[in-house]
């Protein structure tokens, strides 16, 4: 060996030891720093012309694994989607309260009820009504405060997806960037590990906001994909686009999250989104939170309604001068067809003695008023003839009103307590809502009664749009369908479900005994459905076809916030219909009296009659009563809340436990860089040690040569 071949050896391997010295001093210097991946040196021999030649360093790389990484960001994904979940629900949980305590709507349910409980036993006691009907004006009150909160927590996470989205946005591009500098660096041997180290920090928080695969480019850097596949860096950057929805109600219909990959089409990512903080705000905000808000409305309603079909049941005395009903939607008659039963329209005078009455029976589609046959078309014509000029009927844009001609006198609707009368499982009072004690700014019960022979009373032309999306939120396509010439309810069904011109190619509407419409998606489909315009509106009524069948989630959410007691009974306590009209008294004795609580007992056990409730979230209809229903509601809510957490703290432990094998594999060992400090400080003197050697024998040769 020569000594100019001694010498060069000498030299790599003091080169390559300080180099290997400077990466333990980095390690070192950053035993602290969080997110710090050691450096390792890869030290290789290296020949000139077949013979060795000394050492040199091949590369400085990070000292990551890849599988490892793999795990890391996929709980990083995983705990900010359960994360975000979690902690917004436990908003909507909150909202709700304890319903064995008096906070919170829950709890308010049973002090409803028990104020009405109270109120049987002195109904005429003017505080006891007052307090009863405070009560149930407060459980209305917070339904509408926790639909207006629910609808916060959904515009707060609709927020922070645009956020979110903005923020994917920037780190892409900066990994990207990352990419160019760290594709440079290897072209030209420099060290990449500090720009790889910037890179990796980018990517976990990535991770955070999406589910993503990290894969290693040849060329130095690193391709991002979607779960599912979808470029996102790597070959220049994707961009997300979202479009904010701003204020946020029941019925707002939000954009998709775009992406366009390089050089690519764009498309909805939700359709290739598993994981991460944006699937978790995006479930939250379009499945956990309107189901909450369905469940919550359809309780709301179905009490007030039961409280409606026990003040419809009785009266107050002295009995109102008129009644005036609800906005049923339809013409009257498709709403008179269709009753069975008999029911009593009377008038009384201030003492309570009945000075008109018709009977009305309903039978087998024939309808008669105190014996006289009727029709649909001259129903009211009738019953103001029988009622002698007492009363007057009228109906205009979908309202029953019965009118006493004297101001001194009042009106009562009364069943017959063998044969009441019945559509849709509630009395003719109650179906036309002439006595109801809730009110309601929107159409709240969707059970129509109508066939397919019924009218639908909406203008040919006229369209409803709506939109479909599949399992994963993604829009499928928008269908607008149009009112057909045909005036039945069959046409207009049969134009819905057209397969060219409706809704075919998804599901199908249909109409069941009840008259509510509902909507079945074609087999081995998940398709869901919601109303992104409607421009109908119902000639005899001003309703559109979504308020009058509570078409798509967002309409029967909405019902949430329109309910109120009737401010009338409000002013006036003495209103409250508690007595009962006895259709047996004499005549010109009082068929009515002062003290008669049997309505108030009525009202009271409102909550324990088993109620129909309609399929609302994830839950199918079923009947039960209302206090029951609370139970499981709140069992839901709780069970959901505790569900979401047990899964955002599992993820978290998850990402704890990767997170730590990463860092046991990726961080610093002192004790490791203190072994291999003192390796190549040996390796270092050694090679000074050759260095030295050889310049003493070049000193001796030299000197021989002298």
């Amino acid at each position: 060996m020569s000594l100019n071949l001694i010498m060069n050896t000498a030299t790599s391997g003091l080169m390559t030891a300080q180099t290997q010295l400077r990466v333990v001093s980095d390690n070192v210097s950053n035993v602290n720093t969080p997110g710090y991946v050691r450096k390792i040196a890869d030290q290789v021999a290296y020949a000139s012309n077949g013979i060795g030649a000394g050492v040199e360093v091949a590369r400085i790389r990070l000292a990551t694994d890849r599988f490892l990484q793999a795990a890391s960001l996929n709980a990083e994904a995983d705990a900010g989607r359960y994360g975000v979940r979690a902690e917004l629900y436990d908003r909507i949980q909150s909202l709700m309260g304890d319903p064995g305590g008096s906070g919170g709507i829950l709890g308010q349910v049973n002090s409803l009820f028990s104020a009405f409980s109270t109120l049987s036993d002195n109904a005429i006691s003017g505080p006891y009504r007052q307090q009863a009907l405070s009560q149930t004006q407060v459980l209305f009150d917070e339904a509408t405060r926790i639909a207006g909160q629910i609808q916060a927590v959904r515009e707060d996470a609709d927020a922070r997806i645009s956020a979110g989205v903005a923020r994917a946005n920037e780190l892409l591009s900066q990994i990207e960037a990352m990419n160019v500098e760290i594709s440079r660096a290897s072209v030209a041997g420099g060290d990449t590990t500090g720009a790889e180290a910037a890179q990796a920090s980018l990517i976990d928080q990535l991770s955070g906001i999406m589910d993503i695969r990290v894969s290693v480019r040849p060329v130095g850097g690193v391709q991002i994909r979607t779960g599912t596949g979808m470029l996102l860096a790597g070959d220049g950057h994707a961009t997300l686009e979202y479009q904010r929805a701003g204020a946020v109600n029941a019925e707002t219909a939000f954009d998709d999250i775009w992406l366009t990959e390089p050089r690519g089409a764009k498309r909805s990512l939700l359709d290739h989104l598993g994981s991460g903080e944006l699937r978790g705000l995006v479930e939250l905000r379009d499945q956990e939170a309107p189901a909450a808000s369905q469940r919550l409305s359809e309780l709301v309603t179905r009490i007030a309604d039961e409280l409606n079909r026990a003040h419809n049941a009785s009266t107050s005395v002295p009995a109102p001068n008129s009644l005036t009903g609800r906005n049923i939607g339809t013409s009257f008659e498709a709403a008179i067809a269709g009753f069975s039963g008999t029911t009593n329209v009377a008038v009384t005078n201030g003492s309570g003695a009945i000075v008109a009455r018709a009977e009305v029976v309903f039978s087998g589609g024939t309808m008669t008023v105190n014996g006289t046959a009727a029709t649909p078309a001259n129903f009211l014509s009738v019953l103001n003839a029988e009622l002698g000029g007492a009363a007057t009927a009228t109906f205009n844009n979908g309202v029953l009103s019965i009118q006493a001609t004297n101001t001194a006198n009042g009106v009562v609707i009364a069943d017959d307590p063998a044969s009441p009368s019945s559509k849709t499982g509630r009395g003719f009072s109650h179906f036309f809502g002439l006595n109801d004690l809730i009110r309601s700014d929107r159409p709240a019960l969707y059970d129509t009664g109508l066939t397919a022979a019924s009218p639908h009373g909406f203008t040919a032309g006229e369209t409803i749009s709506f939109r479909f999306a599949g399992p994963s939120g993604a829009r499928l396509r928008d269908i607008t369908v149009q009112i057909p010439p045909g005036a039945t309810m069959a046409d207009l069904v049969s134009a819905l479900n057209d397969p060219m011109t409706g809704v075919g190619r998804m599901g199908t509407f249909a109409l069941d005994a009840q008259g509510r419409m509902g909507f079945t998606p074609l087999p081995g489909s998940s398709v869901s459905y919601s109303v992104v315009g409607d421009t109908t509106t119902q000639t005899t009524s001003s309703v559109s076809l979504s308020e009058l069948f509570g078409l798509g989630r967002g309409v029967r959410s909405s019902r949430l916030d329109g309910f109120s007691v009737r401010s009338d009974i409000l002013a006036q306590p003495s209103r409250l219909a508690l007595a009962r009209l006895d259709l047996n008294a004499a005549p010109g004795t009082s068929a009515l009296s002062v003290g008669d609580g049997r309505g108030a007992l009525t009202l009271a056990d409102a909550g324990e009659r088993t109620a129909t409730f309609d399929a609302a979230g994830s839950v199918g209809a079923s009947s039960m009563s209302i206090t029951r229903y609370v139970s499981e509601l709140a069992g839901d809510i709780g069970g959901r809340a505790a569900a979401n957490q047990s899964r955002a703290d599992a993820a978290t432990a998850v990402r704890t436990e990767a997170r730590q094998r990463q860092a046991s594999h990726e961080g610093v060992n002192l004790d490791e860089e203190l072994v291999n400090l003192t390796t190549y400080q040996q390796a270092f003197n050694a090679s000074a040690r050759m260095i030295q050697a050889a310049k003493d024998l070049y000193d001796v040769l030299l000197g021989m040569v002298q």
